[in-house]
């Protein structure tokens, strides 16, 4: 599994480059958008660790430029960052971004969420047809395709399993612990923010289905058991 690295900093660089390493990632650095792009154009990587403030311009719009690149388009990215700004986030989840971590983190945290991401990209397609139908809510599996009341809307890859797995267990209450699981792929010792911030986009992009999306308080979120 090939790692790209794009952090300015070069003490927080190495120091990832050599715990990846020793996990048995092959793993190479960029100091810059510039170097970031060399290397995107002659190498293939399976992740990208993406910090937001580079010398030479924005880390989200060298993020929107990867995921609007049909080459490397489906290559994870993790967004990393010493803001802390719930607007960076959303933006970062819209344009594609597979996950934030703000500085200073754990390596060890990075690297459990570095696997998960992983793991989500490596499992097996479901190949049972289908469709979830909810009153105007519908659900293609098979495209990824999300209509509400036959218009289609555009959700992220983490927002559709997150709707996705609501949906599945409508009426259900999901801790948080629970979709971070489940949906990315974490291990419960992560503590994040993610699950409440992607649910706030899901509702929005949602429109009126959005009132479906339930907040249990101090327990997590659940998908009303059927529509009015």
């Amino acid at each position: 599994m090939k790692i790209l690295v794009i952090e300015d900093e070069p003490d927080i660089r190495k120091n990832l480059e050599y715990n990846l390493a020793r996990e048995g990632f092959s793993v190479s650095g960029a100091a810059s958008i510039l170097e970031a792009k060399t290397l995107l154009s002659s190498d293939d990587f399976n992740l990208i660790l993406l910090d937001l403030m580079l010398p030479d311009g924005s880390g989200l719009d060298l993020c929107k430029e990867i995921k609007a690149n049909s080459k490397t388009e489906s290559t994870p990215v993790i967004i990393l960052t010493a803001k802390d700004d719930e607007v960076d986030k959303v933006v970062g989840f819209e344009i594609g971004a597979d996950d934030y971590v703000t500085k200073p983190f754990s390596v060890r945290e990075l690297i459990l969420r570095v696997k998960a991401v992983l793991k989500r990209g490596t499992k097996k397609k479901e190949i049972l047809e289908v469709e979830r139908k909810f009153g105007d809510l519908k659900i293609d599996i098979d495209s990824h395709e999300v209509h509400v009341d036959d218009v289609k809307i555009n959700l992220t890859a983490l927002e559709f399993r997150l709707l996705r797995k609501l949906v599945d267990t409508r009426g259900r209450v999901q801790s948080r612990d629970q979709l971070l699981t489940d949906v990315w792929g974490y291990s419960t010792e992560v503590t994040t923010r993610t699950v409440d911030t992607h649910v706030k986009r899901l509702r929005e992009k949602l429109g009126p289905m959005g009132r479906y999306v339930q907040t249990i308080r101090g327990v997590g979120y659940k998908f009303a058991r059927t529509p009015d």
